[in-house]
């Protein structure tokens, strides 16, 4: 198993541990820490292990993190909506 792998796999065990904390108001600048750390770990498993072992690497990480691709995703559709 290479390093990004090892971190990813920490990354994810992180992101767990911290979603078990009973205090809402930490749980959003927890998830923009893991997003801001998380973001150029997926850059390295990509880069080292390939975009397919990448792919699913950000898969895990959107299942984890899924309210804030919730948002963003509400977010998106509503500057494109109204642009059309």
């Amino acid at each position: 198993m290479t390093l990004s792998l090892i971190l990813a796999c920490a990354w994810a065990v992180l992101a767990n541990v911290i979603a078990m904390f009973p205090s809402r108001r930490q749980h959003w600048p927890a998830a923009w820490g893991l997003i801001a750390v998380g973001i150029p770990l997926l850059g390295y498993v990509t880069y080292e292990n390939g975009p397919f072992v990448g792919l699913i690497v950000a898969a895990a990480a959107m299942s984890i993190l899924r309210w804030p691709v919730v948002y963003l995703s509400r977010w998106l559709r509503a500057r494109l909506g109204r642009a059309q």
